[in-house]
């Protein structure tokens, strides 16, 4: 127990100052949102093309105080003389011109936390490149990291050179170098819904399998050795010398693959096992494990934040406990052949139903047709893709063998391309994963306790009723309103919309967020998990205010994720989605299905759904707004339940405002800003009629229309009402229950020492 405690203290203390330190790195307010003229060097492997690069950079030189040690540059493609970004290499010096932020991602219940990513990897600062900056020198042995870097990426084009421009090509250079970046979105969706994520990574058994050749090798040569007639091996024994190269080997190939959790995780796991063995102490494979996490944490304290940390050693965990059930040595061949089939199908099952609890947590999603698709996917990736993508990694940095490069890497393309046939197959058929709405950990606990009572050796008392504790779990929902009441989350889209609103059995989404000219939207990003993580799994309205992209960007996206059942619009949608499918026709390949009923919002139009009352206030039947003022037209909603009313306006100017107040518009307890806050709504007429309590802004952070604007942020907190916005609040809630109304932001309710304001 002492040393339990000391351990924790000593873990405690040694992330405080490496956070502490981190903090003090931070940007000042003097240059948030400025341009800086920086001598920055590129520390890590660029992703990106020649319309865009990004890449993490250090400072070079010197620089004015406040401005941190690690940037994340952005680099885009500009008019006439900068319409290409040239290449970008590790270990360059440039001189440029950054617009300089403080890193802040989208904050959103059960959402990926992209400021703790940064604050991870010590990006304390991200940069907007502006103007041509200028090439200074180029350093590719200025530090070992660098040098690594440079060596990664000369193996990334050696490979992309020798396999074209198939679609796994990306594929196999992850395998030999974990550069994910070039993994298509589709891709990855059926990877995750086949459940063979795991395989499109460097894992531990690349590691080990790398590691292992190198050590039998060396202990073999090191035996057969002489010097000055004395045989190295009895100077010092060859089973550590062959541990020695296969530390060496091990970190190496850790370093080229990019230091990940796995690679950190198997690298230590084999340093615990070399010194165990040299110091001849004995150490259960559970201690080699708790050493290695234990060492991982020590060096990168935010580590466990990511799910892979949990997933890699969960599975390595269950792996272990799994595979330590004793065998019959007396067995005959046929009979362990069998048996070894046999173990390996019960490690398949049994990884994949112990991962449930941590996917269901971290991913809410699991994947039902894993054990199928890890059958005909682990043995071809593990003895024929990965090898061949290694030998062709190998080959390609070596002059002269580019054709024995591409051979291999065109052999490991086509056994990948037979593989992912039935792994398709499954990814693509609807019982292949099964969504989990975002429990509490507590349930989680019960699920992790569950499983380890399940894993006990055989005799363990009722130790088969431990699955049964992972079905709260797999199957708990949210609690929803009662009737009569209403919870409204006003999602963190960055510069757009999104607002779900949902009553005792219903749900309604008002608006499915922005799409970004560069093709991604929020409907996949943030609207479609957000409604997994409640456990919404069709949409029983769908309103589209207006037809602009920033309200309506994500509609392919949530139509393609969740049925709905009717939509009201104030254009016509399936014209707008052939639009949308002709300009963006990279977006996805999964197509959406259109609402079972369309029609469109007008004044008067309404419906009650558990005992609360939707009306539409605008626009006029027929329309009557300008042809190209769609702002105008938008779609304006209230929403009445027993003691709480709540107004979702669209982007209605004053214009339309002043119809609202004109037609007796009663007050509203709870108003989404109309237009994002903007200077051209929120007028003094409907401030005065809404005489609402809090008034919530949807805007981008520091987006280039200064939404919401200062002036009207101050005219709403005069006449009483609390301004929230989410640029700065993160996803904003509202829950009205006959205890009273509760609103509360996401960033103050699970902020972090991380999150900026």
């Amino acid at each position: 127990m002492a040393a339990l405690v000391l351990g924790l203290s000593v873990g405690v203390i040694n992330a405080a100052l490496q956070a502490q330190h981190r903090l003090n790195d931070a940007l000042a307010d003097a240059h948030q949102d400025q341009v800086s003229r920086l001598v920055v060097r590129v520390a890590e492997l660029p992703d990106g093309d020649a319309q865009r690069q990004r890449f993490l950079a250090e400072l070079d030189q010197p620089a004015q105080p406040g401005i941190p040690a690690r940037i994340q540059v952005a680099w885009q493609a500009g008019t006439g003389a900068n319409q290409g970004v040239p290449q970008v290499l590790p270990g360059q010096v440039w001189r440029m011109a950054l617009v300089l932020r403080r890193p802040q991602g989208l904050l959103n219940p059960a959402g990926p936390d992209t400021e703790g990513r940064l604050f991870a990897a010590g990006v304390r600062a991200t940069g907007t490149v502006r103007g041509q900056p200028v090439l200074l020198a180029d350093r590719p042995w200025a530090t070992p990291g660098i040098a690594i870097e440079r060596a990664r990426h000369h193996v990334r084009e050696g490979m992309r050179a020798a396999l074209g421009q198939h679609r796994y090509a990306s594929v196999m250079i992850a395998l030999a170098i974990g550069d994910q970046a070039g993994v298509s979105r589709d891709d990855w969706r059926i990877f995750n819904r086949s459940g063979i994520t795991h395989l499109v990574s460097i894992s531990g058994m690349h590691v080990t399998s790398i590691a292992g050749i190198a050590g039998l090798l060396a202990s073999a040569l090191w035996r057969r050795v002489r010097w000055r007639g004395v045989g190295l091996a009895e100077r010092v024994p060859a089973r550590i010398a062959g541990g020695a190269m296969a530390a060496v080997v091990a970190l190496l190939y850790c370093l080229l693959a990019g230091w990940g959790v796995p690679a950190r995780r198997t690298f230590f796991m084999l340093m615990v096992v070399l010194a165990a063995a040299l110091s001849r102490l004995p150490l259960s494979a559970g201690r080699v494990l708790a050493c290695a996490a234990a060492a991982v944490v020590a060096l990168d304290p935010w580590a466990p934040v990511s799910a892979g940390f949990w997933l890699s050693f969960g599975a390595v965990a269950v792996l272990l406990r799994v595979a330590a059930a004793p065998s019959d040595p007396d067995a005959g061949w046929g009979q362990r052949c069998g048996r070894m089939l046999a173990q390996a199908t019960r490690l398949q099952l049994m990884v994949t139903v112990g991962l449930m609890p941590l996917l269901a947590f971290l991913v809410h999603q699991v994947s039902l047709g894993s054990p199928l698709a890890n059958a005909v996917a682990i043995p071809s990736v593990t003895f024929i893709v990965t090898p061949l993508a290694l030998l062709c990694a190998a080959l390609s940095c070596i002059p002269g063998l580019d054709g024995l490069a591409a051979l291999a890497g065109q052999g490991g393309l086509a056994a990948f391309d037979l593989t992912m046939a039935p792994v398709a197959w499954v990814g693509n058929a609807s019982w292949a994963s099964m969504p989990v709405a975002a429990a509490g950990w507590p349930w989680l606990l019960l699920a992790v306790a569950g499983m380890a009572w399940a894993l006990q050796a055989r005799g363990w008392p009722g130790r088969h009723l431990g699955w049964a504790c992972m079905l709260p779990l797999l199957f708990w929902r949210p609690d929803r309103p009662e009737p009569g009441h209403w919870r409204m989350s006003a999602l963190d889209v960055g510069q757009g919309s999104a607002i779900l609103v949902e009553t005792a059995t219903q749900s309604l989404l008002f608006d499915a967020g922005p799409r970004s000219f560069g093709g991604s939207d929020a409907g996949e990003r943030v609207v479609a998990p957000f409604l997994q993580a409640r456990g919404i799994g069709r949409l029983d309205v769908l309103v589209l205010s207006h037809a602009d992209l920033d309200h309506v960007g994500g509609t392919r996206a949530v139509l393609a994720a969740v049925p709905v059942a009717r939509s009201l619009a104030s254009f016509d949608l399936p014209a707008f989605l052939r639009r949308d499918a002709r300009m963006w026709p990279d977006a996805g390949n999964v197509q959406p299905v259109l609402p079972m009923e369309m029609a469109r919002c007008e004044r008067g139009a309404g419906w009650e759904a558990d005992g609360v009352v939707f009306t539409f206030l605008h626009p006029a039947p027929g329309g009557g707004a300008k042809a190209n003022d769609r702002n105008a037209d938008s779609c304006v909603l209230r929403v009445d339940g027993k003691r709480h009313s709540l107004l979702l306006t669209g982007d209605v100017g004053v214009a339309q405002e002043r119809e609202l107040a004109a037609q007796g518009l009663a007050p509203a307890d709870v108003v989404l800003a109309p237009h994002h806050g903007s200077g051209s709504s929120s007028g003094r007429e409907l401030v005065a009629a809404a005489q609402a309590s809090h008034v919530i802004a949807q805007a981008g952070r520091l987006n280039r229309f200064r939404h919401p604007a200062r002036a009207v942020e101050l005219r709403w907190m005069r006449a009483g009402a609390r301004f929230w916005r989410s640029d700065r609040d993160g996803a904003v809630v509202a829950e009205s229950s006959a205890d009273g109304l509760e609103v509360w932001a996401q960033r103050e309710r699970s902020g972090r020492y991380w999150h900026g304001r």
